[in-house]
Order: C-alpha cells, then structure tokens, then sequence
C-alpha cells in the first residue's frame, strides 16, 4: 500500500457519502410535491454503493509481501428511484386530487430520511478524521527522519 493511498481511500468515502447527502437534502425537500415534470409524484431516490474498489484484505496482504495493489475505496454504482408507492391522503381540494378525493403523496418518510442523513454525516465525519489521522502519522514520520 502506498503512501497516500489511505487518503485515497478516504477521499473516495467522503465524495459517496456526500453524494448520500445530497441526495437525501433532494428527498426531504420534495417530500410534498404531488406533480413533477411527468405529471407523476415525486419518487424517491437512493444512492447505489458499489464494492471495494480493490481486491480486499487478500490483495492488500498480497502486495505487503511483494506484490502489487491499487488502493480500495467505495465507488457509487447508480442513483436509483424507489419504485414503492406512496400513500393516498384524502384532500378534496388539491388540485391533483383524483375523483374520489385523494392525492397520491411521494413515497419520502421524512423521519428515515433524517436517519439517512445522520448516517451519511457520521460516516463523512469519520472519513474526515481518518484523513487526519493519515496527516499526523505523515507528520510524525517526516518528523522523525529529519
């Protein structure tokens, strides 16, 4: 492993969580909107994380012992719409009310996506502090071979 590829990694989980983070800000802040451009309620989204963008511990322990290996990381597959439906509210007087009366709501719970949203912060804050940790272990090192 080389000498900057645990920033590399950090790096890579600070830009997919903070697409998570986006991503639910998008969530939250449609949570009410009953029409968007195609007529339909908005759809959730989700952010799709793929594997390890390495070979794992297996390859790491391979190139320690003389072998070569790229650093890991996350990377973002895709950001996909949830497909479940969101629930009828009883409004006769919204304009996108059918003719019963109700109104197709998004499919957006606004407390798990606070949770979501917790999440994604705590795990950004700890690629944070792990991209510091890496900073002071560089400082000490070039500390000690002065």
């Amino acid at each position: 492993m080389g000498m900057f590829d645990s920033l590399n990694v950090s790096a890579t989980g600070l830009t997919a969580e903070r697409l998570r983070m986006d991503v639910t800000a998008e969530n939250l802040a449609n949570a009410q909107t009953t029409r968007g451009a195609d007529g339909q309620p908005y759809k959730r989204k989700e952010v799709v994380l793929g594997q390890a963008a390495s070979g794992g511990f297996g390859s790491q322990l391979a190139a320690a012992m003389g072998g070569t290996s790229s650093a890991g990381g996350v990377e973002v597959k895709a950001i996909a719409e949830d497909s479940a439906p969101g629930k009828l509210v009883y409004d006769p007087g919204h304009p996108d009310a059918n003719a019963d009366g109700y109104v197709q709501m998004p499919n957006v719970d606004t407390v798990s996506e606070m949770v979501d949203l917790i999440s994604s912060s705590r795990a950004y804050e700890a690629n944070v502090t792990a991209m510091q940790s890496a900073k002071q272990m560089f400082s000490k090192t070039l500390d000690i071979l002065r």
